[in-house]
Parts: C-alpha cells; structure tokens; sequence
C-alpha cells in the first residue's frame, strides 16, 4: 500500500520560530511543552529554531530533538546577536508553507496556553502581540521597556502596551512587506516592526498574555549595559523616524 502524504489546509498552520543561545538548562522542556501543548494541536505546523552560535550544549541537545519530533527543524549558525537571530527566523517563515508565523522566545518565560488567545483573533488581524501584564524581569530591564513605549509614542505616535514583545502572530504575507522595509541591524527589529504595522494598517491587536520568572540562563543585558542599550535604542528609533518607509 502507497502511503499518502497528508495536505492541511495552509491558513489552519503555522510556523513558530524561536531564537536560542545557550539554554542548555530548559531548551529540551521548552521545545517539549510547545510541541505537546500546540504543535500537535495544529496537525501540518511546524517549529523552527535558530541556534545563534550556543557555546554550552545547546547545540547537542536540539541535534537530539530534531530525531524525536518530525516537526521540528532546526538551523545552526555563527553567532551574531539575538536581534539578527529573529530577524533569520522571520526570513525562514517566509520560506515555509505557512501561512502563519509565530515568534516566542527559548527561556521558557511565556506560557504556552495562552497561545490559543492569539490564534482565534488572526482573522480580525495580520498583527498580534501579546502584552505581558504583570512582568518577571529585573527593574532595570522594566525601565528600558517604559522608556521605550514613550520614544515609540513620542516619535511615532503610535501607543502599543508591548512594542517588543517576543510573543506575536503574523500573516507571513504581511511579514514579508514589513520585512522589505526593515532597516539592516536595527538593533530591535521587533519593536520596529510593531510600529510599522501600526502605522500601516492600525489593526494591529494586543492581548494580554502571562509571563514567569527566567529560572535558568542569564540575562542578556545586565545593569551596567543598560545606559549603552538606551543610547542604541534611542538612535536607532530616530535615525528609522526619519527615514519611515511608506508600506
């Protein structure tokens, strides 16, 4: 007997892209509970990780996960940054036959449930984020997300309760006009592409979702580096508002 492949539909799958350095401690658990909790819920999608160059075992053990979930698919590369790492994922998705991209991240802070939230608005939407209503980070990375929310608001006029979020669904055919216009090295590309698809269509949706202490891993920016990344962020933000593309 000649066994069929299996069509889906392709507006009922998706792609959940994560971007991973050294999280040896939790990247099994993570990549579980995603796959356990949605993927197998959404027969025909698929989840791609984006390994930045790990330094720990990383690498190893996403080599295992690949043989033990047929729907997982993992890219290996030299490190350059957790924002080029996202932005790689993103360029992958559009690759995919998809017509779903979601982007979360590796350190397994965001709940999987709450992922169905996101999924029942994607026809109101080409753009969803979350919103973390109660956050389990350090102070000062508090302060770098307020100071943030009032540069978007105060250049762009745009008010979006979580502009970076790492916790969003996009219509990949949405994705790839923002990604067309999206500035090389911007330093955080989901922030500004937030802000593109609320200046473009303004149907851009924030729901709110939970969010957990980081148990394992460490932080990549530490107190001293937060005056450095405030500078980055400010300039990167005014350089893009004076050239904002039109989409």
């Amino acid at each position: 007997m000649v066994k069929t492949k299996k069509t889906y539909k392709k507006e009922d799958t998706f792609v959940i892209v994560i971007p991973a350095y050294n999280e040896e401690k939790c990247i099994e658990k993570v990549v579980g509970s995603w796959m356990a909790n949605v993927i197998t819920k959404h027969p025909g999608s698929e989840m791609l990780i984006i390994n930045d160059g790990s330094r720990d075992n990383t690498r190893q053990i996403l080599d295992k996960l690949k043989k033990k979930y047929k729907e997982l698919k993992v890219i290996h590369k030299v490190n350059e940054g957790h924002w080029a790492t996202i932005v790689r994922g993103y360029i992958e998705s559009t690759k995919t036959p998809h017509e779903w991209v979601f982007q979360t991240d590796s350190d397994g802070q965001f709940s999987t449930e709450d992922f169905d939230k996101l999924w029942k608005c994607r026809y109101k939407s080409n753009f969803i984020l979350g919103n973390r209503v109660k956050r389990f980070d350090p102070l000062h990375r508090l302060v770098l997300t307020k100071i943030n929310v009032m540069l978007v608001m105060i250049l762009f006029g745009c008010y979006v309760k979580d502009p970076n979020v790492p916790y969003r669904l996009m219509k990949i055919d949405y994705l790839k006009k923002l990604l067309s216009v999206l500035p090389k090295n911007i330093f955080a590309p989901n922030n500004v592409l937030s802000i593109l698809a609320f200046k473009n269509s303004k149907d851009l949706i924030s729901i709110p979702i939970s969010h957990k202490e980081r148990k394992t891993g460490k932080i990549s920016i530490v107190k001293w580096e937060l005056i450095k990344v405030c500078f980055k962020m400010v300039k990167d933000l005014v350089l893009f508002r004076l050239k904002l593309p039109r989409i």
